[in-house]
């Protein structure tokens, strides 16, 4: 079985869906795939389903909806034109006190980003920017969309898809960190101004975007920047900016400041800029 969570939920054997479309068991079947190989007890499930007081008839609606899942599985296994496949209860396995999905070995995007962020970071620490670069370009590159967008999620899956959306991001302030490294602060200016205004409260992809229009010859836009997000943190959270933007913002100032050659200043930035 090969399942997507990195936008929409999908989740396929061979070339048919066994995603439910019902809200409920297309819950079940996120929440066991994003724990694909290890047991998801009942409780778990019910909570995710029904909150903290599920209804007496939780536990026969939730076996049901297990049942409707191995239906979907063992018509897709059926309409497969390769070789006899596992059954649905080999799939969709039932544990003690829970359940268990085993794609047997098929492909889970959201594993495959962990694998590529993993090996981009790695790169990032021995200073390879041009394979973390890559590695990390990659990593976001299956990303179609917000994590599990047309699921409905309990409090479970709240979690999940948080963790995944932190993940995200930690990426991609990585992969724009490796992008600056090697010089692509032009290529980077219109993703920037998307990110910033998203993530209108994000200190580094502020910091990040102060650097790119500072070595694209724009200071004056970079100060502006740092005002805006300072204004936004001020009003929104009671709080200034951290020390590591407030020494990026004067060393910006600082150099505006100074007789100077833009062109010159880029290729030689002070530290904090660089």
């Amino acid at each position: 079985m090969d399942i997507q969570v990195l936008g929409g939920f999908t989740a396929r054997l061979g070339s048919t869906r066994v995603a439910p479309t019902a809200p409920k068991p297309r819950q079940v079947l996120a929440l066991l795939a994003l724990n694909e190989g290890r047991p998801v007890p009942t409780a778990t499930l019910l909570e995710e389903l029904w909150g903290a007081r599920p209804p007496q008839s939780a536990r026969a609606t939730l076996q049901t909806y297990v049942l409707r899942l191995r239906e979907l599985i063992d018509s897709a296994s059926a309409g497969s034109t390769g070789p006899p496949g596992r059954t649905a209860k080999q799939v969709l396995v039932t544990m003690p006190g829970g359940y268990l999905l085993d794609t047997g070995g098929g492909t889970l995007d959201f594993r495959a980003f962990e694998h590529l962020t993993n090996e981009g970071y790695r790169a990032m620490a021995a200073k390879d920017r041009p394979t973390a670069a890559r590695l990390l370009h990659a990593a976001l590159d299956l990303w179609t969309g917000p994590a599990l967008a047309d699921v409905r999620p309990g409090r479970h899956l709240d979690v999940q898809v948080r963790r995944l959306e932190e993940s995200r991001r930690c990426a991609l302030d990585q992969r724009i960190e490796a992008d600056l490294f090697l010089g692509r602060h032009l290529e980077l200016l219109p993703e920037l101004t998307v990110l910033v205004e998203r993530y209108h409260l994000h200190e580094s992809l502020h910091g990040q975007f102060m650097r790119a229009l500072y070595r694209s010859g724009r200071p004056g836009e970079a100060l502006r920047v740092y005002q805006r997000l300072r204004c936004a943190l001020v009003r929104d959270l009671g709080i200034e900016p951290g020390a590591a933007l407030q020494r990026l913002q004067r060393s910006i100032r600082a150099s505006s400041d100074a007789p100077h050659d833009l062109a010159r200043d880029a290729r030689r930035a002070p530290a904090e800029v660089a």
